[in-house]
């Protein structure tokens, strides 16, 4: 467990900013760009080009192995961690920070995050060789070293180790194959069990042939793809980021809306997929909704479930005890009744990625005619705002059933069947001091007004 436990569900895991580790992190970033010519430029590039910061791509830093090495990061909060490749890895597991490996070599390395480093050798032009087979779990490159500093690009598909495992034949066929069967699922069924069944054997095949964390690697890539196709935001801003070679590896979360039906059945295939569940989200008796915060340590993956949930019920283990259905629809409910659940036919509602929060704003909406809503949080350790949302078709069918059960009015029908729902976001974040969590109290006003019922008060 990553933080202090506590009976009360919504005090089990107490996020808190940790401005020694980021200290040292901005102190150690910082001279190694003054050391490196090329990372100073990319990080420029980053933030013009693209809106995102370097320190949020890091991966790891590797330094040269010191007693004042290991005090420095003992004070920072960092921990001993080996794994394959290294014993001297050490992990901040209180906030979000880059890994530190100490090495004997007096060199200075930092491991930038890509989707695919052949893709970034492309885009940059750099002929480095690559370590890692194709389809390999992990591939790196270095690709520039300059005054005992190197600067490494490393992809990771379910492997946190830094040695480079062989790769079989027979694994790199099963690895297309499983992938082409996620990208390809059927979305749409009559009856959502069928649906959440289907996938359930899809990923009950890729894990007997490839494990549990490179299986998750591979389903929520497919995940990614499905939702962009149908979010203009995603598209312009994935597009900024494929110019500089990064795809989407600055991802933070990934959010799921589900029905209260079928919200204990998404848990358990999240669970299989090798996540555990970490905090509990409510935001206020007003809101009329919570979420589950799962995490798949061995994918880097990070899930934020939403659900209509009532105060009392957040008490319960509403994520695998299930919840009976309702009436009235709440914010979460309704979406999916409108477009589907978010694991099926929908798809994501949103994904969050790590941004500098203000020039992504102004370089989306003066640059590429993507509006960003009013941020939903503006602390100094954590900012967050949405993208104005995409107006999604509602099939007939959908807008019937609500109506004839009474969930939706005549105008609203109407309005539906005319104009459309609300439905996706891509979601712009800025995290400072490392911090881990979510907040809490300020995110009612933001549902509220992505609620489909609301949006024609808005056009």
């Amino acid at each position: 467990m990553t933080a202090a436990q506590s009976t009360n569900p919504l005090a089990a895991f107490q996020w808190t900013p940790q401005p020694c580790a980021e200290a040292l992190i901005t102190g150690l970033v910082a001279e190694f760009l003054e050391r490196n010519a090329f990372a100073g430029e990319l990080k420029r590039k980053l933030y013009v080009e693209a809106g995102v910061r370097f320190s949020d791509l890091l991966d790891s830093i590797h330094v040269p192995s010191s007693q004042q090495a290991k005090d420095e990061l003992a004070a920072a909060g960092y921990v001993r961690r080996p794994v394959p490749g290294t014993e001297e890895r050490y992990v901040q597991e209180k906030g979000i920070f880059p890994e530190i490996v100490l090495d004997d070599r007096a060199v200075t390395s930092a491991y930038l995050k890509v989707e695919s480093v052949a893709d970034f050798l492309i885009t940059w032009q750099n002929p480095a060789a690559i370590e890692g087979p194709p389809l390999g779990a992990i591939r790196r490159a270095q690709v520039e070293s300059a005054n005992s500093t190197e600067l490494w690009v490393i992809e990771r598909h379910g492997h946190r180790g830094f040695d480079i495992p062989q790769l079989m034949p027979n694994e790199a066929v099963a690895i297309l194959a499983h992938a082409e069967a996620f990208r390809r699922r059927r979305r749409g069924f009559e009856n959502d069990a069928d649906g959440f069944a289907q996938v359930s054997r899809l990923i009950d095949a890729a894990i007997a042939d490839l494990g549990v964390d490179r299986t998750c690697d591979l389903f929520f890539a497919a995940e990614r793809e499905y939702w962009q196709r149908r979010n203009r935001a995603a598209q312009v801003q994935k597009n900024r980021q494929d110019r500089l070679g990064l795809g989407w590896a600055n991802h933070d979360h990934h959010t799921y809306r589900s029905s209260r039906e079928q919200f204990a059945k998404m848990i358990a295939v999240f669970e299989k997929l090798g996540f555990h569940c970490r905090e509990r989200f409510y935001a206020g008796a007003q809101s009329g909704w919570g979420a589950q915060v799962l995490e798949q340590p061995g994918a880097g993956i990070i899930i934020f479930a939403d659900v209509d949930l009532s105060p009392d019920e957040l008490f319960e283990d509403f994520a695998h005890e299930g919840l009976a259905p309702r009436d009235k629809l709440g914010t979460v409910g309704l979406w999916c009744a409108l477009h589907g659940e978010a694991f099926l036919e929908a798809g994501m509602h949103h994904l969050e990625c790590q941004f500098d929060f203000d020039a992504l704003k102004h370089q989306l909406e003066s640059g590429e005619g993507v509006r960003v809503m009013k941020p939903f949080t503006n602390f100094p350790y954590l900012r967050q705002a949405f993208t104005e949302g995409e107006i999604w078709s509602v099939r007939p069918e959908r807008i019937e059933k609500l109506l004839h059960a009474g969930r939706i009015t005549d105008e609203q029908a109407r309005q539906f069947r005319e104009k459309g729902a609300l439905g996706s976001h891509l979601e712009n974040l800025e995290r400072n001091e490392g911090f881990k969590g979510f907040n809490q109290t300020g995110v009612s006003e933001i549902i509220a007004r992505t609620d489909p019922r609301a949006q024609f008060a808005q056009h």
